[in-house]
C-alpha cells in the first residue's frame, strides 16, 4: 500500500469517526471514545508523514481514485511540501484531541462539536493532499463548512452568531477567489490537474492575476491584512481546542495552498510578486499585534496576535519570491525556510497559548483579563506552560520562535545583493516592521501572562479556582517541550525542511547536523552562527550561580511591610495594573492613526464629590473603510429588493418574459 493511500484510508477513519459521533454524540461516554479515535487516527498519519519524509524525502507518491470530475477523476500527490504540512496537519490534531479527551468533558454542547471535529481534520488533509483543483476546492470547502459549524457550536452566545456570519462570507469570497485562480492556470483547454498547470507557461497578465486571487483567497482563509475581519471574531467563538485548531493549523493551510500555487504552479515569479507580499506581510504583522495589544479579552488577544505571525511567515515568503526571482537561491532557501520554521513553530505555541487560554476559561468561566489575576497560585501548572507559550511567541531564546525569527532576520540582511531599488528599500523597511511587532509581541504577552496569572485576584470567585484535568495539562506541557526542542535543537527541524526547499528553489541551507555543537549556520559560518543549545546551558548556568550566590550572601533577616496601594490606605487589587492601562502609553503612540482613538477626560467641578471619568474611543479603521460601507450597501439593496417578493403573478411573468428578451438580444449581439 502507497503512502498516500494509507493517508487516504486516516481520512476516511475521520469521516467514520464523525458519523459514530453523530450516532453517539448525545452519550456520556462519546467524548472519549471519540477524541480517543481521533487522537490513534492522527497519531498514525503524523508517523506515517514523519517516517516518508525522514526515509524518502524527495519522493514522490500519487493515487487517482475515480471521484470527482468524470473525466480526470480526483488526484491525490504526497511530496515534501505536502509531507511538511501534513505533519503541521495531523501533530496539531494529535494535540488537540489529547487536550479535547479533559477540556471536552466540560463542553456544553458536545453533539455541536464531535461530528464536525474530525470533518475538520479530513478535510484539512484532504486540502493537503489534493493534486488537481477540483479535489482542492471541495476540500477547501468541507474544511470551511466544518470549522464553521464549530464556531457556532456556542451560537447562542452574544455575538457568536455574527462571528459565524462572518466567516462563512470571508470564507465564500475566498472560495470564489480561488476558483478564479485556479481557472487562469487551467486556461482555455480546462487542464485542471497540477501537472497540467505545471507544464503551462502563463502569460505575465495571468500571473500577476492569479497571484492577487491567491493572496485574496489563500489570504483571507489565513488572516492577511486587510482580510483579517472573522478571525478575531470566529477563533474566540469556537470551543478552546478548536481554535487552536484554527489559528495553529488552519491558517497554515491556508499558506500551504498560498506556496502550493505560487511556487509550484506558477513557474518562476517576477520581482515585483516579491515586494507586494513583503508589503502585506509586514503591514499585517504590525497591525496585527497593536491590536492584540488592545484587547482585555484573552482568546481575542491569541487570535489577533495570529495574524502578526501569519505576517511573519508572508514577509518571508515575500522574501523567498524576491531571491528566487534574482537567482539567490541559497537566500531564496534561507527565506523559505524561515517561514516554514515559523509555520511549524506557530503551531507549537498558538495551540499551547489556546489550551492554556481554553484552561484559564474552564476554571474560571472568564476570558476577560480585567476579572482575572492572581491564578498563578490557584494554577501553577498552567501557569508554568502558558508562561513557555508567552516566551516561546515573544521570541526569546533559547525557545523556538527565537529562531524562526532570527533565521528571517538573516535573509533580511541578504538584501542589499538584490539588484532592484524598490526591493532595496522596501526589504529594509519590512525589517523595521519585523523589529517593532517583534518588541510589541514581547510587551503584549508580558500583559497577557502579567494580568491574566500575576498580582492578586480582583474577583473572590478567582480564589476559589482550581488547576484543571491530566488531560488537558499532558498536551500543554508536551507542546511546551516540543518549543523547547525546537529551540535549542532547531538544525533537525531546519534539515527536516531541506527537502521541500530544494524542490521549490532548488537549493537549500547548510545541512546542520554536520556543524559542530549542534550550532546553526544560516549561510556561513563566519557571516553568523547560533547555537540554542549553549545559550539554555549559559541561562541555566548564569541563573543557579546568582541563586546560590544570593541564598548564601544576602542576609536572612526578614522586612515585612504593607503593598504599596497608590496612595490608598486599604490594600486593593483594583490598584493593580489592567489590560486597558497596561496598554496605555503604547496607545497614546500608536493608536492615532492604527485607531482613531481618542481619549476624553471628564473632571467634576471644584468641591464636588463625583469621580473623575476617562473614556477611549477606539475605532477599527479597516472594518469602517472597507467592510462597513459594503454592508451597508448590501442591506440597502436587499431593502429595495425585498420588494419583489410581494409581487402578482402577472408581475413575475412580465419580468421573465424582459429577462429572456434581454438574454436573446445579448445572445444575438455577441460577436
Amino acid at each position: 500500500m502507497s503512502i498516500v493511500a494509507l493517508l487516504l484510508w486516516g481520512v476516511a477513519a475521520l469521516l467514520g469517526t464523525a458519523m459514530l459521533a453523530i450516532a453517539i454524540s448525545r452519550r456520556d461516554s462519546a467524548t472519549q471514545l471519540v477524541y480517543g479515535l481521533i487522537l490513534g487516527i492522527t497519531a498514525v498519519m503524523f508517523l506515517a508523514v514523519s517516517s516518508h519524509l525522514v526515509s524518502d524525502p524527495a519522493g514522490v507518491s500519487v493515487v487517482t481514485l475515480p471521484l470527482g470530475l468524470p473525466w480526470i477523476g480526483a488526484h491525490f500527490r504526497l511530496d515534501a511540501l505536502s509531507a511538511f504540512f501534513l505533519v503541521v496537519v495531523n501533530l496539531g490534531g494529535a494535540f488537540a484531541s489529547l487536550y479535547g479527551l479533559g477540556y471536552g468533558r466540560h463542553e456544553s454542547a458536545p453533539h455541536r462539536v464531535l461530528p464536525f471535529f474530525p470533518a475538520f481534520l479530513a478535510g484539512m488533509n484532504l486540502v493537503v493532499l489534493a493534486d488537481d483543483a477540483f479535489t482542492f476546492l471541495l476540500s477547501w470547502e468541507f474544511m470551511s463548512l466544518a470549522s464553521w459549524a464549530l464556531v457556532m457550536a456556542h451560537h447562542r452566545e452574544p455575538n457568536n452568531t455574527r462571528a459565524g456570519y462572518i466567516y462563512l462570507v470571508m470564507a465564500s469570497f475566498g472560495t470564489l477567489a480561488l476558483l478564479l485562480a485556479f481557472g487562469l492556470l487551467a486556461g482555455p483547454a480546462g487542464t485542471y490537474t497540477f501537472d497540467a498547470m505545471r507544464a503551462a507557461e502563463p502569460t505575465l497578465f495571468v500571473a500577476a492575476a492569479v497571484l492577487a486571487l491567491m493572496l485574496l483567497g489563500a489570504g483571507s482563509k489565513a488572516g492577511l491584512v486587510p482580510l483579517h475581519v472573522w478571525l478575531p471574531l470566529a477563533h474566540p467563538a469556537a470551543p478552546s481546542h478548536v481554535s487552536a485548531l484554527m489559528s495553529g493549523v488552519m491558517t497554515k493551510v491556508a499558506i500551504y495552498g498560498f506556496i502550493r500555487v505560487i511556487f509550484d504552479l506558477l513557474g518562476e515569479p517576477a520581482w515585483w510578486s516579491g515586494v507586494v507580499v513583503l508589503f502585506l506581510g509586514g503591514l499585517t504583522a504590525v497591525l496585527g499585534i497593536l491590536h492584540a495589544l488592545m484587547e482585555k479579552d484573552l482568546k481575542r488577544l491569541l487570535a489577533y496576535s495570529t495574524i502578526e505571525n501569519i505576517g511573519v511567515i508572508f514577509a518571508s515568503l515575500g522574501l523567498a519570491l524576491a531571491f528566487k526571482a534574482n537567482a539567490m537561491p541559497s537566500a531564496a532557501a534561507l527565506a523559505l525556510t524561515a517561514a516554514l520554521f515559523h509555520v511549524l513553530n506557530h503551531s507549537f505555541f498558538k495551540s499551547l497559548l489556546f489550551f492554556g487560554a481554553g484552561a484559564v476559561l474552564t476554571a474560571t468561566g472568564e476570558r476577560n483579563m480585567e476579572k482575572l489575576g492572581g491564578l498563578i497560585h490557584r494554577m501553577p501548572l498552567t501557569s508554568f506552560v502558558f508562561l513557555v507559550g508567552c516566551v516561546s511567541i515573544s521570541a526569546l531564546p533559547p525557545f523556538n520562535g527565537f529562531v524562526s525569527e532570527w533565521l528571517a532576520f538573516q535573509a533580511i540582511l541578504q538584501s542589499p545583493d538584490l539588484p532592484q531599488w524598490g526591493l532595496k528599500v522596501m526589504v529594509p523597511a519590512v525589517g523595521g516592521l519585523l523589529a517593532l511587532s517583534a518588541a510589541l509581541a514581547a510587551a503584549c504577552f508580558v500583559k497577557a501572562f502579567g494580568i491574566t496569572f500575576l498580582g492578586r485576584p480582583r474577583s473572590a470567585a478567582m480564589e476559589q479556582v482550581r488547576e484543571v484535568d491530566h488531560y488537558s495539562l499532558a498536551a500543554m506541557f508536551a507542546l511546551a517541550a516540543l518549543c523547547l526542542l525546537a529551540g535549542i535543537l532547531p538544525g533537525f527541524v531546519i534539515d527536516g525542511i531541506s527537502p521541500v526547499t530544494l524542490s521549490l528553489i532548488g537549493s537549500r541551507m547548510p545541512v546542520q547536523m554536520a556543524q559542530p555543537w549542534l550550532s546553526i549556520v544560516p549561510i556561513a559560518e563566519s557571516r553568523s552562527s547560533y547555537n540554542g543549545l549553549l545559550v539554555l546551558v549559559f541561562i541555566t548556568i548564569s541563573a543557579s550561580l546568582a541563586a546560590v550566590v544570593i541564598h548564601r550572601f544576602a542576609s536572612h533577616a526578614l522586612r515585612r511591610g504593607p503593598a504599596w496601594g497608590c496612595g490608598f490606605p486599604d490594600i486593593t487589587p483594583a490598584a493593580q495594573y489592567t489590560a486597558v492601562s497596561f496598554a496605555q502609553p503604547i496607545r497614546r503612540v500608536f493608536g492615532t492613526f492604527a485607531f482613531r482613538a481618542r481619549e476624553k477626560v471628564e473632571m467634576p467641578p471644584p468641591g464636588a464629590t463625583g469621580p473623575a471619568r476617562l473614556t477611549v474611543e477606539m475605532h477599527d479603521v479597516i472594518w469602517e473603510t472597507f467592510y462597513q460601507p459594503i454592508a451597508g450597501a448590501v442591506g440597502y439593496a436587499t431593502e429595495k429588493l425585498n420588494r419583489l417578493q410581494f409581487l402578482t403573478i402577472r408581475r413575475y411573468l412580465t419580468l421573465v418574459f424582459l429577462y429572456l428578451v434581454t438574454l436573446l438580444l445579448v445572445l444575438a449581439l455577441w460577436p
